[in-house]
C-alpha cells in the first residue's frame, strides 16, 4: 500500500514518531503531485546481521511519467543526512541537487521517472529508531544495526511495487555513491547506467575514525539516555558537536581558510576574554556552530547514528572477494567522478574504483576549492558527460 503525503519540510519522525497519512487534496483520482512524500509499507526484512526487521516502510519522492515500457526510471540516491526532494515539483521548495535533476537539466524530469528513496534507518519518512516498532512505542536502542546492502534490498523491494525491473540510471554522491554501486552489484540485471560520485569501494579505516568520534558525540550527551531519549529531551548538543566534526571533512583547509582566516566573530574578541569560559569565537567557529544547530532543527540524533554506522558497513568487497572479483558480475555502464579537493574520499579512491570495475572507465574530476561538498554545489562540472554518456 502507498500513502501520499504533502511534504512538511521537516522530517516526518521529528513530530510525531510515526508514518501518519497525510491526504492530499490536489491530486485527483489517485494523481500525486511531483515532488510529493509518499510512503510505502514493503513487509518484514531479514537484515545481514541476522536480525528481522518487521513491517518496513520507505519514505520516497518521484517526479516525471514512468513510461508504457517502464524503461526511462533513474534512481538519485541522497547523501548521509541529505532527504528524498533531490528538486522542485508541485512546490517551489528547492531541492538540494537541482543543478543534476528537474526540467531540462541532465537528468531531465519531463523525459524520465526519477525515483528519490529515504534510506533505511532514516527520519525523512522510511523506518528508523524514531519510528513505532510492533509495541506502540519507538525502536530507539532496539533498532538493529542496518547495512547498505540491507537498504538496497529494500529499495529493490519499492521498486518491484512501481514496476521498474530495471533502472536506466543510478547515482549518487559521497554515501549517495556507496548506495548505488551497491545497487549495480547487489543487482547488477538491473541497473543499466551507474554514476558513482565522491566516494570509492569501502569506508577506510580514517573514514570510520571520523564516523566514530561523530557518533561518540551524540553518545555521550547526558540527554541520550541509551537512545532512547524520545518523549524528554534530545541529544540536540551531541548531534550538533558530530555536525560539526562531520562538516569539518566536507570542506577544504584551503576553503576554510579563505573564508574565514583567523577573524574574529563579528565583536567577539578570542584573545580578550578575562576566563576561558567567556572567551568569544573566531568566525569558523561560529561557522560550525550554526552548521551544527541547523542540523539539530531538522534530524534525528539515532538516525544520524544508524546512517553513519551503515556508511562504515561500506565495502563492496566484503564476502565477494577481491575488489576487481566482487566488482565483475555488474554489467552497468560506469561513470566516476571525485572533486580534486576533496579530503574525506580522496580522488585516489575513485581512481582505484575505475580501476576495478570492469572495462575501461575514466575518472572525471570536479574541481572545486570548497571540497567534498563540490559533489553537491559544483555538480553542473559533469553536465556534458551526463548528457553525453548517460542521458543524451
Amino acid at each position: 500500500m502507498t500513502i501520499a503525503a504533502t511534504r512538511q519540510g521537516v522530517p516526518v519522525s521529528k513530530t510525531s514518531h510515526t508514518h501518519a497519512p497525510v491526504a492530499d487534496e490536489a491530486a485527483p483520482d489517485g494523481a500525486v503531485p511531483d515532488g510529493t512524500v509518499r510512503y510505502l509499507r514493503i513487509g518484514d526484512l531479514e537484515l545481514e546481521s541476522g536480525a528481522r526487521l518487521p513491517d518496513v516502510t520507505l519514505g520516497y519522492e518521484t517526479w516525471g511519467t514512468l513510461n508504457a515500457d517502464r524503461s526511462n526510471a533513474v534512481l538519485i540516491e541522497h547523501a548521509l543526512t541529505g532527504d528524498t526532494h533531490v528538486t522542485r515539483g508541485a512546490s517551489e521548495e528547492p531541492g538540494w541537487w537541482e543543478q543534476l535533476a528537474g526540467p531540462g537539466a541532465p537528468v531531465d524530469t519531463d523525459k524520465y521517472f526519477v525515483v528519490s528513496i529515504n534510506i533505511l534507518g532514516g527520519c525523512y519518512g522510511s523506518t528508523g529508531p524514531s519510528t513505532t516498532a510492533p509495541d506502540g512505542k519507538p525502536w530507539g536502542s532496539r533498532f538493529p544495526l542496518v547495512t547498505l546492502r540491507d537498504t538496497t534490498e529494500a529499495e529493490a523491494r519499492l521498486a518491484d511495487a512501481l514496476g521498474i525491473r530495471r533502472w536506466f540510471a543510478v547515482l549518487g554522491g559521497s554515501l549517495g555513491g556507496a548506495r548505488a554501486l551497491e545497487w549495480a552489484v547487489s543487482y547488477p540485471e538491473r541497473v543499466q547506467r551507474c554514476a558513482v560520485i565522491s566516494v570509492g569501494a569501502s569506508s577506510t579505516a580514517e573514514q570510520i575514525a571520523f564516523a566514530q568520534a561523530q557518533t561518540l558525540a551524540i553518545r555521550q550527551d547526558p540527554n541520550f539516555k541509551g537512545g532512547d531519549y524520545y518523549g524528554g529531551p534530545e541529544p540536540e548538543a551531541g548531534l550538533a558537536l558530530a555536525r560539526r566534526i562531520a562538516h569539518i571533512t566536507y570542506r577544504s583547509a584551503a576553503e576554510l581558510d579563505g573564508r574565514f582566516g583567523r577573524n574574529a566573530q563579528d565583536s567577539e574578541a578570542p584573545l580578550e576574554a578575562g576566563s576561558l569560559a567567556g572567551r568569544g569565537r573566531y568566525q569558523v567557529e561560529s561557522y560550525l556552530d550554526h552548521q551544527g544547530n541547523k542540523l539539530v532543527r531538522r534530524f534525528d540524533a539515532n538516525s544520524y547514528i544508524a546512517i553513519t554506522e551503515a556508511l562504515m558497513s561500506h565495502d563492496i568487497s566484503r564476502g565477494r572477494g577481491l575488489l576487481p572479483e566482487a566488482l565483475a558480475p555488474a554489467t552497468a555502464e560506469f561513470l566516476v567522478a571525485a572533486v580534486d579537493s576533496d579530503r574525506l574520499y580522496f580522488p585516489a579512491q575513485s581512481h582505484a574504483l575505475a580501476d576495478a570495475l570492469p572495462g575501461e572507465v575514466a575518472v572525471h574530476t570536479i574541481e572545486a576549492p570548497i571540497g567534498h561538498d563540490g559533489f553537491l554545489t559544483e555538480i553542473g562540472q559533469l553536465n556534458n558527460q551526463l548528457r553525453q554518456h548517460f542521458f543524451g
